[in-house]
């Protein structure tokens, strides 16, 4: 797809949005099925259906998806497809490219061990290696524009009010 086609694509999308805010909004869910046997949880998705159990530093066997794990994959991705959607529109080629995700996570908050060890990541790290003929200021706007776009990080980094319900 080149910029031109992705302009195509969205255009209509936009042209709705601005003239009818309220269909641009939607309600994404997620949904899994609980098996206390094999202590997990397995996702319904669109592709597959991964299991996830707990990972082998919470005393799992590693034969399941572990959820943080699930996370950072789902931030890669994000961002991922983001830059790639931003680097069409601006028109850079990216001849290659790689998205790495990495955080940090210390499993004594979540089994209990330590009350003041944290639960959940502590930090989070997003890189990209890139492979263009991009000017290095081409590659800062479009690592800026990566931020300001990406789904999942920009929930990461400005988390929406969750509430807990049965």
């Amino acid at each position: 797809m080149d910029a031109e086609q992705l302009r195509a694509q969205q255009a209509p999308l936009k042209l709705q949005y601005k003239s009818d805010p309220d269909s641009a909004k939607w309600v994404l869910k997620a949904e899994g099925s609980l098996h206390q046997s094999r202590i997990s949880c397995q996702i319904e998705t669109g592709a597959s259906k991964p299991e996830a159990g707990l990972h082998p530093a919470a005393g799992g066997d590693g034969s399941l998806a572990c959820s943080g794990d699930m996370l950072l994959e789902s931030l890669a991705a994000c961002a991922g497809v983001t830059l790639t959607a931003v680097a069409t529109a601006l028109g850079i080629t990216l001849n290659k490219g790689t998205v790495h995700v990495e955080g940090d996570l210390d499993f004594r908050g979540t089994l209990g061990v330590n009350k003041e060890a944290p639960i959940g990541f502590s930090a989070i790290r997003l890189s990209f290696d890139i492979d263009s003929n991009a000017t290095p200021e081409q590659l800062a706007s479009l690592l800026k524009l990566t931020e300001r776009y990406c789904v999942i990080y920009q929930t990461l980094c400005n988390p929406p009010k969750i509430s807990v319900q049965s």
